[in-house]
């Protein structure tokens, strides 16, 4: 850790933040990742969403939940300050080679995991990305419960019919699915897509693969707005439009009250 972060950062023995529970206990880590290089939307992980930055949204919910140890992992001492304030541990700042464009999750997952294991045991390692601000604590929780069935992902129901779409080279088109287009929607089965809100891995399958994404899938459904993904302002706009919706019912509830 550079010399900034030593003097601007919490306790230098970031293990002692962690939870005091026996150390032969398996807990879960929690990473929540907040690279400070931002294109589409700069800044978007600190971006003030309410009353708070974004990161803090996915920290806040998260670092209560028995059993799990919550750590960001970040190129930024401004963010680092952030998320230690709203109650994250933050060990280090992130390699370099860490905090690029080409720089993986999965990548930044095993660094963390590796720091981690030097002093407890680590039964999963669950990648919660600070873009999905309403992600509730009640998903967390039902997202770990899924680990005893596979590896868990978050998903949401495609509102498009991938049967019925192409591929496009020049101005030809290929059916991704060939015999796709002869079927009805209501023959066809539901599907689903990635929406980044939600990933636990068991540790030794997070490092045999190095994928955050395992071989044997399990679904963690989500709707909106729990599966927001903020990567523009677009979506930041949404997000806010979508508490401003929340602020108006409570308002009209207390005013019933």
């Amino acid at each position: 850790m550079n010399q900034l972060c030593v003097d601007q950062l919490g306790p230098i023995n970031a293990i002692a933040q962690l939870s005091t529970a026996s150390s032969v206990e398996r807990r879960i880590l929690a990473v929540i990742p907040a690279r400070s290089g931002s294109k589409r939307l700069p800044n978007k992980n600190i971006k003030m969403l309410g009353d708070k930055p974004l990161i803090a949204w996915t920290i806040e919910v998260a670092k209560n939940i028995a059993g799990l140890d919550v750590i960001v992992s970040t190129d930024s001492v401004e963010i680092a300050l952030i998320a230690e304030e709203y109650g994250a541990t933050v060990p280090w700042l992130r390699p370099r080679e860490l905090a690029t464009d080409t720089s993986t999750a999965t990548d930044v997952c095993i660094h963390a995991l590796d720091w981690y294991e030097k002093k407890r045991i680590c039964s999963a390692v669950m990648l919660l990305q600070p873009t999905s601000p309403f992600r509730t604590r009640e998903t967390i929780i039902k997202g770990i419960l899924g680990l005893y069935n596979g590896s868990v992902i978050g998903v949401s129901k495609c509102s498009e019919i991938p049967y019925w779409a192409f591929t496009k080279s020049g101005d030809i088109l290929s059916p991704l699915f060939p015999g796709g287009l002869q079927q009805r929607s209501q023959d066809l089965p539901d599907t689903y897509r990635v929406n980044g809100s939600f990933y636990l891995i068991r540790s030794n399958l997070l490092r045999k693969y190095r994928s955050i994404i395992g071989r044997r899938l399990v679904s963690l459904v989500t709707e909106y707005p729990e599966n927001l993904d903020i990567d523009t302002e677009e979506d930041f706009n949404d997000a806010e439009r979508e508490l401003r919706s929340r602020e108006k019912c409570g308002t009209e509830r207390s005013e019933k009250g």
